[in-house]
């Protein structure tokens, strides 16, 4: 999900396995950071994230030999994120994902977000 700090989206995969789906999520962005869990942390993942000119915030993982530092301050802010996606999920609608095209799910998210913005 890409925000600039408020609950808006404007680009979701759905439910699909972790980082096999980041190079086509992150395919077309652009940024100053990507933040990310444990789970995207490859170094297929961050070249890619290198070559949008941004900046990998996503904490290495325990199998990792050589731990890459990231902005933990930056990384605390991934919450506000997953705090938007779990008031999202409160709407039936978005949550099941009831409409077949991409464009009136997208409507749907921007008018959820307007909603949850407005409370």
């Amino acid at each position: 999900m890409r925000s600039d700090g408020h609950c808006v989206s404007s680009s979701l995969l759905g439910q699909v396995g972790d980082v096999t789906q980041a190079p086509a999520l992150l395919e077309g962005q652009e940024g100053k950071a990507v933040l990310a869990d444990k789970a995207y942390d490859s170094n297929a993942v961050r070249a890619i994230i290198a070559e949008i000119g941004a900046e990998a915030v996503i904490p290495s993982n325990r199998t990792r030999k050589i731990a890459i530092p990231h902005d933990a301050a930056a990384y605390k802010q991934r919450n506000r994120i997953e705090r938007c996606f779990n008031r999202l999920k409160h709407f039936r609608r978005f949550a099941t994902r009831y409409d077949r095209r991409a464009i009136h799910f997208a409507g749907f998210v921007y008018l959820a977000a307007a909603m949850i913005w407005l409370r």
